[in-house]
């Protein structure tokens, strides 16, 4: 609720997301489907034995992340504003060239423990880099094209001053700042560039025809989660679409980590190009989708190391089976208190009904490891917030239908995309740090105020 007249940041990144994943499920029915789907395979795996294995329990629903393209650094500065309003910060720096795709990432999505509670929406956004592209020409029409387009409203523009001026929004001016900015990530069929300039962008890269065609960012999917993501991805079928064929990320563990993400693939839609005469050519563009995810445990840098170098291994067996893979990944440890001893995994701890009882301890057992033992102190492994670089890829390669063709290095431009950004990038196991290390200053000093009240 809005407090003092006023929404908060985190209640309006709240509206958003819900308007944002009701405006998809209209315009993609089978995106509409598979909430339905996964809604009643997380109920059923409620009933069931898994949810003891879940990591945390999903609102069924909920728009977890979505991600957008973006052609221009104009675009992805005004982007960033917008985000900004709503609580969501850049975290994370996502080099996708290596993957033969001719764009950097970050997500923007909530920081603190209090907003992520809230809502944890996020959204992959990608920037066009046209360094990567050869053809001097091709890149010249990309840089006109891009040039006469404007991805927001007057009015979205306006409404995002006014917010940084007085710091939040009226509860009127909230939804239709809402309102205003779902129509930069809003579909629109009829193209801003012939077919044949459509084509030329095509032919280059279906990534880039995605991302200079069209008015604007159009969301190119919302992801919904499941609890039992393995069960949830045998039912997409039933949604009336093809699913990709396996889940992206870490195999099936009694402790999950990271990130387990699969989609339906790209669906065929109608598109209407100007054929310069008043008129449209009626042809088709393949790009938006659905797409599940389960979340795991945040993995600190020891244990995000052990991940890759086991992800290496996992990648150099031929014969790809999941059974040659799963036992790969058994070399990492899958008990909360093995990752914890051993330094791999973010913990956030918390006070517990037993801390009434600290009365009867001596100060010297002021001590974590000492008043998790008594029970005074849980220790809760810190849900990851943040993509995979490769399981980006992956979707993004399978969804696209192709291997783009540009050539590219795979040299980090970290500090190019902070420059188009206007801001530095957020490091997450910072960000992942900070919370458990306050959660442990925040258990001490309760001990210590009952020790010496």
């Amino acid at each position: 609720m809005a407090v003092g007249g006023t929404v908060s940041s985190d209640l309006l990144r709240d509206r958003f997301a819900t308007a944002l994943s009701e405006m998809y499920c209209d315009e993609v029915p089978a995106y509409a489907a598979l909430v339905q789907v996964v809604g009643k395979q997380n109920v059923k795996s409620r009933k069931g034995t898994f949810l003891l294995n879940a990591f945390d329990e999903v609102k069924n629903g909920q728009a977890y992340h979505g991600a957008i393209r973006l052609g221009s650094v104009e675009e992805l500065r005004m982007m960033r504003r917008a985000f900004s309003i709503m609580g969501m910060q850049a975290v994370g720096y996502y080099d996708l060239s290596e993957a033969g795709l001719p764009v950097h990432s970050t997500a923007f999505r909530p920081t603190s423990s209090k907003a992520l509670e809230v809502n944890p929406f996020r959204v992959f956004t990608s920037l066009l880099r046209l360094d990567l592209l050869d053809d001097v020409d091709l890149k010249h029409r990309i840089e006109l094209t891009l040039s006469k387009r404007e991805v927001f409203t007057v009015r979205a523009v306006e409404l995002i001053k006014i917010a940084e001026t007085q710091g939040e929004f009226s509860d009127a001016q909230a939804d239709e700042f809402v309102a205003e900015l779902l129509e930069t990530f809003r579909w629109k069929k009829e193209a801003r560039v012939s077919l044949k300039d459509y084509k030329l962008f095509d032919h280059a890269s279906r990534l880039v025809a995605d991302i200079v065609s069209f008015q604007g960012p159009h969301i190119n999917h919302l992801t919904v989660g499941a609890e039992n993501i393995d069960a949830a991805h045998e039912t997409i079928a039933s949604c009336g679409v093809q699913a990709k064929y396996s889940i992206e990320g870490p195999p099936i563990r009694k402790c999950p980590i990271l990130l387990r993400q699969t989609a339906f693939k790209a669906i065929q839609e109608p598109v209407f190009f100007p054929d310069g005469a008043g008129g449209y050519h009626a042809d088709s563009h393949t790009a938006r989708f659905g797409e599940i995810e389960a979340r795991g445990a945040a993995l600190t840098p020891k244990g995000r190391a052990l991940y890759d170098s086991l992800l290496a291994q996992a990648q150099a067996i031929n014969d790809n089976e999941p059974a040659s893979i799963k036992q790969v990944f058994s070399e990492f440890p899958d008990d909360w208190d093995e990752l914890r001893e051993k330094g791999l995994v973010y913990f956030q701890y918390r006070l517990t009904p037993q801390t009434a009882q600290l009365s009867h301890f001596s100060s010297r057992e002021c001590d974590l490891e000492k008043l998790l033992t008594q029970g005074a102190v849980e220790a809760v492994p810190i849900r990851y917030e943040d993509f995979l670089p490769v399981s980006a890829a992956g979707i993004f390669r399978s969804n696209l239908g192709q291997v783009s063709p540009v050539h590219v290095q795979a040299d980090s431009r970290k500090s190019a995309f902070e420059t188009s950004l206007g801001a530095k990038v957020l490091d997450p196991f910072e960000l992942y740090e900070a919370i458990e290390s306050a959660s442990i200053s925040h258990c001490l000093e309760a001990c210590m105020t009952r020790f010496f009240a």
